[in-house]
């Protein structure tokens, strides 16, 4: 199954406010384990960066001044996504920027159904913890080092790690069967079966000349505690 893993930065809180998309960072998954197929793209946000939104991500409207805007990427965005489900955290607010973005564009917005929140998913798995990205991070082992700021790619390939651990784990990548990826076979993570040789029953009865043997040897023990056999 190939799953999206995405993660946007903006120049607010709401679309409908205003606020655009600046950047998003796509990770492509399949049978939950990273393909090392990702999408990056920068846009123009056709409007001035707040001083608060800067802080968190660090794009400045100087930096973002040369990128194209969303309508000239978005053709490659979409190619990318294509029909798989779409994983982010607090989804609700990546999806709101996307489909605004989309619909702005008079193109069809992303259908809600392929909508997957580990937000949610972390809330119902650990009740009352913190469920922050960092927080995740920090409760799988993660390592986290490089997010100094906000970044869309960035934060899309920790949230991959983090949505693997929150679906069952790292082993979950294991398939049992062959599969495609980009139209090449997936080779089968199945041990071959192996056939085992049944050794036959060993007999562990003393023969006539082992319990001689031993007879003889205890007429040499001077007052033993057990009985002395005699040969049969």
């Amino acid at each position: 199954m190939r799953e999206i893993v995405f993660d946007t930065e903006t120049t607010g809180l709401s679309f409908t406010g205003g606020d655009r998309l600046v950047e998003i960072g796509c990770v492509e998954l399949v049978h939950r384990v990273e393909t090392g197929r990702v999408f990056h793209a920068y846009f123009h946000p056709e409007r001035d960066m707040p001083a608060e939104a800067q802080a968190v991500h660090g794009l400045s409207a100087t930096f973002l001044s040369d990128k194209p805007r969303f309508h000239q990427g978005v053709e490659e965005l979409l190619a990318f996504i294509g029909d798989a489900p779409l994983v982010a955290h607090n989804a609700g607010f990546d999806f709101g920027f996307l489909n605004g973005e989309l619909v702005r564009l008079g193109r069809a917005a992303v259908c809600m159904t392929r909508m997957v929140d580990t937000l949610q998913l972390a809330r119902s798995r650990h009740p009352g913890a913190k469920h922050s990205l960092d927080a995740l991070c920090s409760r799988y082992g993660i390592d986290r080092s490089r997010r100094v700021l906000h970044g869309a790619l960035l934060d899309a390939q920790l949230l991959a790690q983090v949505y693997v651990e929150l679906t069952g784990g790292r082993q979950i990548g294991l398939t049992l069967v062959a599969d495609e990826v980009d139209g090449a076979a997936a080779a089968s993570h199945a041990a071959p079966a192996v056939a085992r040789q049944v050794r036959p029953p060993r007999l562990f009865a003393p023969n006539e000349g082992e319990r001689a043997a031993h007879a003889a040897f205890m007429t040499t023990v001077a007052n033993p505690l057990w009985g002395v056999e005699t040969a049969a």
